[in-house]
């Protein structure tokens, strides 16, 4: 799959700049920290090949030099940016000195490309590069560590926008009526100096071309608030937590485009993987064609890539280079041949055939364990599905023991667990009962188009209801206890 590029973005940023008169202000000479105030730690700062180096133990470097008198309102603000594997920093803005520990005053823009080792129990950050920390994160990095990439910040009355390599991270706007989880008061915009962040000694990251536009001060926002401030809380209290809100169930149909996707996706800050169908009677049928949508499709960096396996036929039908070019492959137990030979599409009343309900869920359950024993799929999505004909008999026809051989299945296989929003399954008796055996999850929704792209609100809800916590989530390429090679 092709890298990305945006060139109406770049036009666009372009014009911009191209709009205002004031000048760039180099805010570090290459040589010398002149102009810069370290806090605690001032050791834990260096100089080497023209760029501000960190490696040592907790420390924050602020500007203090004589731009704006150090002191920015509205600004677009610039740096080249590079990190090593496992570095963790960040670019506080709205900021002002303070002698020791983390700055509590402004925004912190979130530095890291990957996590380092870790064991079982140990703390691992999700909010990636590009991230306006704890507040709208990004749960995918975009940028390898070890290359030099361009972060971008923009700030315009109550609205920040972060760019990584001039693609669009984070688009927020504050509402009026500000919350914040506890200890984060003080993040909000106001006016103040920028700083960089050495994390610990493990963490090292290097900074050059250091830069500042300031804009006027009175420019109005040009974003929207949030308007359900309910919801938005929640969202709030969840990247506090570090909780990845992650739909790794999105499609790209119905006359949704990647733009519409992504910028729903800034709105509440989530992070997406777009998923093709591919199998019998369902999007890709053939090897061939499935390669040359691979051959074709630009993947945007924020972004995760992944096959939707339809139908029991797909081992057969695609390659191991085929399905290995994804991110990740999931499957549903929602197409199936029964014991008479007829082959059911579940959501298709006319291809359905149920019978006497208790043997269509043996045979059900039959199917579903199949499925994950021999099918090589890292995600059990739309999970518990029954047809229209006997969906109202869910708690009566999933039985403890009925579940109990699909967890088992999923731990047995290291298969994750979707929870599905559009169709609000699993249950919470279900998804309590897979916590419980140690299996793991996703937030999906298996949209048609733009209308039911949704706001996962059913898997936040299951969050507090099922006591879930950042641990229990599958995230691609992460996730060392759930990772398997597919095929």
């Amino acid at each position: 799959m092709k890298s990305v590029h945006y060139p109406v973005i770049l036009i666009g940023l372009m014009l911009f700049a191209g709009c205002t008169s004031d000048p760039w202000i180099e805010l570090f000479d290459g040589q010398t920290l002149t102009g810069w105030q370290a806090s605690e730690n001032t050791d834990s700062w260096k100089i080497e090949d023209g760029a501000i180096v960190t490696r040592g133990s907790r420390s924050h470097l602020f500007y203090s030099g004589d731009a704006e008198g150090h002191n920015f309102k509205n600004f677009e603000f610039m740096a080249d940016v590079k990190t090593s594997p496992g570095a963790n920093s960040g670019i506080y803005l709205h900021t002002e000195f303070q002698e020791s520990g983390w700055p509590s005053k402004g925004y912190e823009c979130q530095v890291i490309n990957s996590n380092p080792p870790s064991a079982p129990g140990d703390y691992v950050e999700h909010k990636m590069t590009g991230s306006l920390y704890a507040i709208r994160n990004v749960w995918k990095s975009s940028v390898p560590d070890n290359e030099w990439f361009t972060y971008r910040i923009i700030v315009e009355g109550k609205t920040i926008r972060t760019y990584i390599n001039d693609v669009p991270m984070v688009d927020y706007t504050e509402p009026e009526d500000l919350y914040r989880a506890e200890g984060m008061q003080d993040r909000m915009l106001s006016s103040g100096t920028f700083a960089l962040q050495c994390h610990d000694p493990g963490s090292v990251v290097y900074y050059k071309n250091i830069r500042v536009r300031p804009l006027p001060e009175d420019l109005p926002t040009p974003g929207t608030p949030p308007e359900d401030l309910e919801f938005e809380k929640k969202l709030i209290d969840l990247c506090a937590q570090n909780f990845p809100l992650i739909d790794l169930h999105t499609h790209l149909k119905g006359g949704l485009t990647v733009e519409q996707a992504l910028a729903h996706a800034r709105k509440y800050g989530f992070t997406y993987g777009f998923a093709v169908n591919c199998g019998l009677k369902m999007g890709f049928e053939t090897d061939s064609a499935l390669k040359e949508y691979i051959k074709s499709y630009v993947q945007p960096p924020q972004t995760w890539s992944a096959m939707q396996a339809e139908g029991r036929e797909w081992t057969e039908l695609f390659s191991r280079e085929s399905v290995t070019s994804f991110d990740y492959v999931f499957t549903d137990a929602m197409t199936w041949t029964n014991n008479n030979g007829k082959r059911m599409r579940l959501w298709i009343k006319e291809e359905t055939e149920v019978g006497d309900p208790q043997d269509f869920m043996d045979q059900l359950v039959d199917r579903i364990e199949k499925i994950l024993n021999n099918e090589p799929v890292n995600i059990y999505v739309n999970p518990t599905y029954l047809p229209a004909e006997i969906s109202d008999r869910y708690d009566e026809l999933w039985t403890p023991a009925r579940m109990d051989r699909v967890i088992s299945a999923l731990v047995k296989n290291k298969v994750a667990l979707e929870i599905n929003s559009k169709l609000r399954l699993p249950s919470p008796a279900f998804i309590k009962k897979a916590k419980a055996a140690g299996v793991v999850f996703t937030f999906g929704t298996n949209n048609g188009g733009p209308d039911d792209l949704g706001r996962l609100e059913y898997a936040i809800e299951m969050v507090k209801e099922c006591g879930l916590v950042p641990a229990d989530m599958w995230i691609p390429g992460k996730s060392a206890i759930y990772m398997k090679e597919v095929l």
